[in-house]
């Protein structure tokens, strides 16, 4: 059966465009936006069907026990500076939605751990990609926190799981500046035999 005809303009300006914003305001996602952005991450590589990738969704009414669970995490990893505790703690309101994304790994002879946890990568960007198509912003952020034992615990996975972000979801508070013009040729090369 052939492909749909794309316009392929505008695909590639949707990649083009997607930027992390730090500041993000509501509105976010609607369940209806959201559950097409998780359809369109769940068609990313995934090498044997095996569906490694987890999503977490963090709802507004959510983010202060979600700080919680933050400032747990880094007192987890031993930090003890009540700055940073509630520094960490306040990072859910940065955005009116949150979603945790995870690898839970899977074992199996011909798919090794580390084609699962790219197989996620390629699904968080799906996400960002299918997010920013419907008007909104992102912001993919890591951190110490998801190196945690007992913030996995929160979400079900085990210790050998990977946690590959926390991303921000909401509205740009305001516009930022063009992504700069990427020079191919530091990037690219042709490559020969001889």
């Amino acid at each position: 059966m052939p492909m749909p005809e794309l316009d392929a303009s505008l695909v590639h300006q949707v990649i083009y465009q997607r930027q992390s914003i730090g500041q993000l305001i509501e509105p976010a996602p609607s369940i209806q936006q959201l559950d097409q952005a998780f359809s369109a991450a769940l068609t990313a590589p995934d090498h044997h069907r095996l569906k490694p990738t987890r999503f977490f969704v963090i709802g507004a009414d959510q983010r202060a026990a979600f700080g919680e669970v933050l400032t747990g995490a880094l007192k987890d990893l031993g930090e003890t500076d009540p700055v940073q505790l509630d520094r960490v703690k306040h990072h859910p309101f940065r955005a009116p939605l949150l979603v945790v994304a995870a690898t839970q790994l899977q074992d199996h002879p011909k798919v090794p751990f580390f084609e699962q946890i790219l197989s996620t990568g390629a699904a968080i960007q799906n996400f960002l990609l299918s997010l920013q198509a419907q008007g909104f912003a992102t912001m993919w952020r890591s951190g110490a926190v998801i190196e945690s034992s007992w913030f996995k615990q929160h979400f079900g996975l085990n210790e050998r799981d990977i946690i590959s972000g926390i991303i921000y979801v909401g509205t740009a508070a305001k516009a930022i500046a063009p992504r700069t013009e990427i020079d191919l040729h530091n990037f690219v090369k042709q490559w020969s035999a001889q």
